[in-house]
């Protein structure tokens, strides 16, 4: 079975698409047969943008906004067919969070957790030809999770190791790890989110420089991190909440990044994008070293050895060179999902393609212990053409 995987992340920039041949006994016998990213139109970028974790925002762009981005999936994955020259049975499609609230919270007399991931996958059936399985989250949060993180499933099936005990850390819109042990089962698999990824960088860059992205870390390589607006950044009660926990642009948004400028004060511009740089750096290394390692020794479990990377951080030399060298003195060595075989850039649309082949054989996929649910759950929705 071909299968497209279909991301768009936090960050917003854009779509991922990655096809994915998969044998349908065995989820863990597959074959990437070709990725490719498309970034989103500025105008469309701006929307999506605004309407995120918005105070108010009007019910019929909403709508409208929903149709445009299954009409932009569809054609990414007939664009990516053309490039790769297959057809594809079957779209995973994660569509673009808008809101995500993992903690039950209340409104109008109920406590509750809330998703919304938009994107319409009638739209994209139609347009491919194939049946889309979409709206993964809300299984997880129905049996009690926070719905995500979801791409440990991937993790655990690529990255086990029977003597190495490894931590994969993704570095997209949001940065989030997988940790596991030498020799894990599923269920000694934990994750969380450790904070921003991608998100705060781009954002004070391109207000800043008018850029949407650091490309490689060169503006922060030409500055000089604000040691202290790290530090008290830190003491935020997100940082310090333990295991599970998700976060997104409720979190680290327009609010965040407001009060993140207003710490930086009058300093560089240069020096604000290398601050927010380091922030991403030591806020996984810290949460390694509080929610990871330390559980390991706790728990006499064998040490963790690897962080293997993956996401668009990955590919900010300047953020690598930061998170290797304070990951030097935790005894970790850091690792690319590419010497795995999969493209970093290509793993996040790789595991939904997965995630909806294990959908579509009616196979639960989530992590429970990742996630916090209280049972497997089978993920998503479908839509058939």
């Amino acid at each position: 079975m071909i299968v497209a995987g279909v991301m768009s992340g936090t960050s917003a920039d854009g779509v991922d698409v990655a096809l994915v041949r998969i044998e349908a006994r065995s989820p863990t016998s597959f074959k990437l047969l070709g990725h490719a990213e498309y970034p989103y139109p500025r105008k469309v970028r701006a929307a999506v943008l605004a309407a995120m974790n918005a105070p108010q925002a009007s019910v019929a762009d909403l709508s409208r906004l929903n149709f445009l981005l299954g009409e932009l999936y569809a054609e990414t994955v007939l664009a990516t067919e053309r490039q790769v020259r297959v057809k594809v049975d079957l779209v995973g499609c994660h569509g673009q969070t808008l809101y995500h609230q993992g903690e039950p919270q209340r409104f109008l007399g109920r406590k509750l957790a809330a998703t919304w991931q938009t994107g319409e996958a009638a739209i994209i059936a139609a347009r491919v030809g194939a049946p889309v399985v979409s709206d993964f989250r809300p299984s997880d949060m129905a049996a009690g999770g926070k719905g995500a993180p979801l791409v440990p499933f991937l993790d655990y099936m690529l990255f086990r190791d029977a003597r190495v005990g490894r931590i994969v850390q993704n570095i997209g819109g949001i940065a989030n790890l997988t940790a596991i042990p030498a020799g894990a089962a599923p269920a000694d698999v934990f994750a969380f989110d450790t904070g921003p990824g991608n998100m705060v960088i781009d954002a004070v860059t391109d207000k800043l420089f008018g850029q949407p992205f650091d490309r490689g870390g060169k503006i922060a390589a030409s500055g000089t991190v604000l040691e202290e607006v790290v530090r008290k950044t830190l003491q935020r009660a997100f940082f310090k909440k333990r295991p599970p926990k998700t976060a997104g642009r409720e979190e680290f948004g327009r609010e965040f990044v407001r009060d993140f400028l207003r710490r930086c004060g009058r300093c560089r511009k240069q020096d604000v994008v290398a601050t927010a740089t380091a922030l991403t750096a030591t806020s996984i290394t810290d949460a390694v070293l509080r929610f990871v390692i330390n559980k390991s020794h706790s728990t006499r479990k064998p040490a963790f050895h690897e962080m293997i990377l993956s996401g668009g951080g990955a590919r900010n030399s300047t953020l690598v060179s930061m998170l290797a060298r304070e990951l030097a003195p935790l005894g970790l060595r850091l690792r690319f999902s590419d010497e795995f075989g999969l493209p970093s850039a290509a793993k996040e649309a790789v595991a939904f393609a997965v995630l909806a082949h294990e959908t579509w054989h009616r196979r639960a996929s989530n992590i429970p212990s990742a996630t916090g649910a209280k049972r497997a759950a089978v993920l998503g929705k479908i839509s058939y053409p």
